[in-house]
């Protein structure tokens, strides 16, 4: 298997960049929503209130060829609807609809409240007026109507009588010509020379009269109609503007558009790694597991062998087997015993133990002996999963107190009772451990337990905090970097793989865990009681450590057989049974608490544990 494969669990398309973005940042794109909301509201309540009234005229054509249509008219019949919509709001009209509304405001300021529109294909004219008062709108709107109209037929009525004017007159002067043509042909003989052309000139100053007659006739019997008001103005109910459901959904519309640029921005500032899958597109870290947000990690236990926290480290676990490469030739089982892993947190926190403690129960649970390796010193009280806590076994005697030589590494090993084939060493109660994770006693320690177990994982401290992980980086087979959403950052997890690789150690890439709480009270488990130790400077410590007391058995747990040894502050003498249970505060003799391994034993599986 390659291990630098890439996690597909999710697709790195900017679509679905683009909702986890959202879904990330929810709360801030729904802020800047109802900021908009609000604003359209503050803006449309702030807004003066208009009402508009509109009234619907039909124009009709006004006499013989009167109203002509113009090459670039937009009707194809005798009236121009664009003149008539210019008229509407010319000076003239405005004076009169200002007497009709009985308005002092200027000709200009009304005709400002005027919009004139013509449906298309239709000879109407929609007149619409605004104003601040509903019966303002009303009437302006009616008045500039009707003072259209009146102007309209007082123009058309003028034209009416100017032609007729014109047609008297005309009709006048044939009239006196054609006396003058009678009167000649009167004084002429029948047959004189002249009277053909005399009685030609007559015939058409007759033709003439009679055709302005019939043109003076049609138009005194024309009635003049400018049109009529189809539709008259209303009183408005409600203000046509600020238009409140349009301010309001531009407002949330604005608020979720600068929502979105907010959390885009927010994204690409927030170097916090938000999902697994930006590790191999971001820090080029393959993800060998993650951890679905569904999965809550509990810092009290491991995860349970068939759930889903469990499966999935079972997954990892033949998953780092399968990229350990085997020496070549001899018996694959016997190959791949004594193999260590390292689990290293890229920043600060509990994330690595969680990795450290599931990935060994999940190794015990194919039967082949496993320890779990403790060197990571808690960052803080809230960011601490206790190893104690979580597998049940005691705090001390640790890795440090071994390195320190203060205890061997048989009695600082102990079995987890809730899991066989399990061994945990823990960290330890040292003081003074400064230094020890370079020392050769480690490198010794780590060569006794690759004999003894098939697996070893070592919890390292953070990248972040030492170089103590590139120390015990250099000492194992594989390494994996603890990742924790949404706390990691982007350059931890790159320095933390620059530091792993630096010591020839094969990184196998990242198991991510989201976002680790600390437990409730509820929820922790009993601890086994915290014994002391036999070292001169750990009086301290031992002076601060609680009464021992029972604690009750549960049925699925292994008892831990533990033997009391009494001995002297020089040397450590000969275990003997001690029948008393309760640790006063202070006492001349100390007396501490060795769990027996067996190390000769056969394991489950039928293999010396011994190798």
């Amino acid at each position: 298997m390659d291990a630098n494969r890439p996690h597909s669990a999710e697709s790195d398309s900017p679509g679905v960049d683009l909702l986890g973005m959202a879904r990330r940042h929810w709360w801030l794109v729904l802020i800047l929503m109802v900021a908009g909301v609000a604003g359209a509201a503050q803006f449309t309540s702030m807004q003066t209130k208009v009402y508009e009234s509109a009234t619907s005229v039909l124009v009709s054509p006004i006499g013989n060829g009167q109203d002509a249509n113009s090459t670039s008219g937009r009707t194809k019949g005798d009236i121009n609807l664009d003149n008539e919509a210019q008229l509407v709001t010319s000076t003239t009209v405005a004076t009169d609809a200002a007497a009709l509304m009985r308005s002092t405001l200027p000709p200009d300021v009304l005709v400002g409240n005027v919009r004139v529109e013509v449906p298309p294909n239709t000879t109407f004219l929609v007149i619409t007026y605004s104003a601040g008062d509903p019966g303002v709108a009303q009437a302006g709107s009616h008045a500039f109507a009707e003072a259209y109209l009146r102007n309209r037929e007082e123009s058309a009525k003028a034209e009416v009588a100017a032609r007729i004017a014109i047609l008297n007159d005309k009709i006048s002067q044939l009239n006196a010509g054609l006396t003058q043509i009678n009167n000649k042909l009167a004084t002429l003989r029948p047959n004189d020379p002249n009277r053909p052309n005399l009685e030609s000139q007559r015939s058409t100053a007759t033709s003439q009269i009679n055709t302005l007659a019939g043109q003076l006739n049609q138009l005194l019997t024309t009635t003049v109609s400018a049109g009529k008001i189809t539709r008259d103005a209303d009183l408005p109910s409600s203000p046509a503007k600020p238009n409140r459901l349009l301010n309001l959904a531009s407002g949330a519309m604005i608020g979720l558009l600068l929502g979105v640029g907010a959390a885009m921005l927010r994204e690409r500032l927030d170097q916090r790694v938000r999902r697994a899958g930006d590790l191999p597109r971001r820090v080029d870290v393959a993800v060998l597991a993650a951890i679905p947000g569904r999965v809550k990690p509990r810092l009290d236990d491991v995860f349970a062998p068939f759930g889903a926290g469990g499966r999935i480290f079972n997954r990892l676990r033949n998953e780092v087997l399968a990229s350990i490469p085997a020496p070549a030739g001899g018996d694959a089982r016997v190959a791949l015993a004594g193999q260590v892993v390292v689990v290293a947190g890229a920043s600060r926190g509990a994330v690595s133990t969680v990795v450290a403690a599931n990935l060994a129960a999940a190794f015990a649970r194919t039967g082949a002996e496993t320890v779990l390796v403790c060197a990571h010193l808690p960052d803080s009280l809230v960011d601490t999963a206790s190893i104690n806590r979580m597998l049940g076994v005691r705090a001390v005697p640790g890795l440090s107190d071994v390195l320190a030589g203060r205890f061997s590494l048989s009695s600082a090993t102990q079995r987890a009772p809730r899991h066989p084939n399990l061994s945990v060493v823990t960290t330890g109660g040292t003081a003074s451990a400064g230094g020890l994770l370079q020392s050769q006693a480690l490198r010794d320690t780590l060569a006794t337990l690759r004999e003894r177990a098939a697996y070893v994982v070592v919890e390292a401290p953070s990248t972040a905090t030492s170089a103590d992980a590139q120390s015990l980086a250099s000492l194992a087979d594989a390494a994996i970097v603890a990742v924790e959403l949404r706390r990691t950052r982007n350059t931890e997890i790159v320095d933390a793989a620059d530091q792993l690789r630096r010591v020839g150690t094969p990184l196998l890439g990242a198991v991510v865990l989201p976002r680790l709480s600390a437990p409730r009270a509820g929820d922790e488990r009993e601890q086994a009681p915290e014994e002391p130790t036999v070292a001169d400077d750990m009086t301290t410590v031992l002076e601060k450590l609680p009464p021992k007391e029972k604690v009750p058995a549960k049925k699925d747990e292994e008892p831990v057989v533990t033997k009391r040894h009494r001995a002297t502050p020089a040397t450590p003498s000969s275990p003997a049974p001690s029948p008393t249970v309760p640790v006063p505060p202070k006492r001349q003799n100390r007396t501490f608490s060795i769990t027996r391994i067996p190390t000769e034993t056969p394991s489950e599986n039928g293999a010396d544990k011994r190798r």
